[in-house]
């Protein structure tokens, strides 16, 4: 079967979903860590070795700042709650994105979960945290002209935050909108993409895995042809 090995999530419509609710974005984030969690275990059901999921981007920063603080405290009391259990479970975390902004202590947690998994090996969980994938692909041609090193492809693609994980084969976002915003950019670029109409909270185990079944049944040529078109 055409198995994917990595999954990428851009998580939208949490805020919405929480002010269609309880008329509060923030109840909305809360309830989209139990969606989270629910993916989490299906991909490991279904034996995906990377999921990497669109927490906070470089734009969200123009989010009010009591959102964004109620944000990073969600992030916070998940990687307290969750952090024994993220390990028995053999879930390596990883960061993509650049976090020397974020508060100290959030900061120490996340190099702490990253430092405790790291030789985890059932799933990597890259968390895109202030991440941008056109500051991803500048800041790698920057390291390349500091090292003089030529400007190509392969280059550019070791030095990506991504650098020692394959490219998505699936891309999903949720929320009902149809765009990318920023994210993974250069990896993606044969990725199957599925937009999905519900809202991040209302996705579950279900909508995953009929995801994965219609990627099962897509011929995947890479620009190339199918050998009856040849």
């Amino acid at each position: 079967m055409n198995s994917p090995k990595h999954v990428a999530i851009i998580m939208d419509g949490n805020g919405r979903w929480g002010l269609k609710k309880k008329n509060s974005r923030n109840y909305g984030h809360k309830k989209g860590i139990e969606t989270v969690e629910k993916i989490i275990d299906a991909a490991i059901k279904k034996k995906i070795k990377f999921l990497t999921l669109y927490v906070f981007s470089t734009e969200n920063w123009r989010r009010p700042d009591s959102e964004i603080k109620y944000l990073f405290s969600l992030l916070n009391n998940y990687i307290d709650r969750e952090i024994k259990s993220l390990n028995n479970k053999n879930i390596k975390i990883n960061i993509i994105g650049n976090i020397n902004s974020f508060p100290i202590n959030l900061k120490k947690k996340i190099y702490n979960v990253k430092k405790i998994t790291k030789n985890n090996k059932k799933i990597q969980i890259n968390m895109a945290l202030n991440y941008g994938s056109r500051q991803e692909i500048l800041l790698s041609i920057k390291k390349l002209i500091k090292k003089k090193v030529p400007i190509n492809e392969k280059n550019i693609s070791k030095n990506l935050y991504t650098k020692n994980i394959p490219d998505p084969e699936i891309l999903i976002r949720t929320g009902n909108t149809k765009r990318i915003s920023n994210f993974l950019i250069w990896q993606s670029i044969y990725s199957e993409i599925f937009f999905e109409k519900k809202m991040w909270p209302d996705f579950n185990e279900k909508d995953f895995f009929n995801i994965l079944k219609k990627y099962q049944k897509i011929n995947r040529k890479f620009g190339g042809l199918n050998e009856r078109n040849k």
